[in-house]
């Protein structure tokens, strides 16, 4: 199962406060031994919400707010995307990660939609032109 695993962001990070030197040594030997096991399919941090979008969808009408977000607990600071047997596998891995910020954090691990998750509705048309995006995708990124 695929995983996304979110770490929640702090009021230093939404203040652009960045990780010390050790941080980003600790943060690397734990995605070095992600990659190792085979977990880690993506992961990254992220800008200060200020430096961010978000679009409203209502009918047809979009309308665009500029960050900064108040709601700083509900924002997320960086993420990874894990392949792993259960999400109290991914549990287990997050109890292992140094704590990603300076002050207390927390980390929020939600299953990723699979394509069998969708039932009937995901007709076998639908399922062939997401197979299409995703050998795409793959192609695109083996090339860069």
């Amino acid at each position: 199962m695929r995983v996304m695993v979110m770490v929640k962001a702090t009021p230093d990070s939404e203040q652009g406060v960045m990780p010390s030197e050790q941080l980003l040594a600790d943060m690397g030997r734990f995605n070095e031994e992600l990659i190792k096991a085979g977990v880690m399919l993506a992961g990254e941090g992220l800008h200060p919400s200020s430096r961010g979008k978000r679009v409203l969808f209502s009918g047809k009408t979009r309308t665009v707010t500029d960050g900064p977000f108040t709601e700083t607990k509900e924002l997320v600071a960086g993420f990874w995307l894990w392949q792993v047997r259960s999400i109290d596998e991914a549990v287990e891995w997050v109890k292992r990660c140094p704590n990603p910020m300076l002050t207390e954090s927390e980390i929020e691990i939600r299953p990723v939609f699979e394509a069998e998750d969708f039932g009937a509705e995901f007709t076998p048309e639908l399922r062939e032109q997401e197979e299409r995006q995703r050998a795409t995708i793959a192609a695109r990124t083996q090339g860069s």
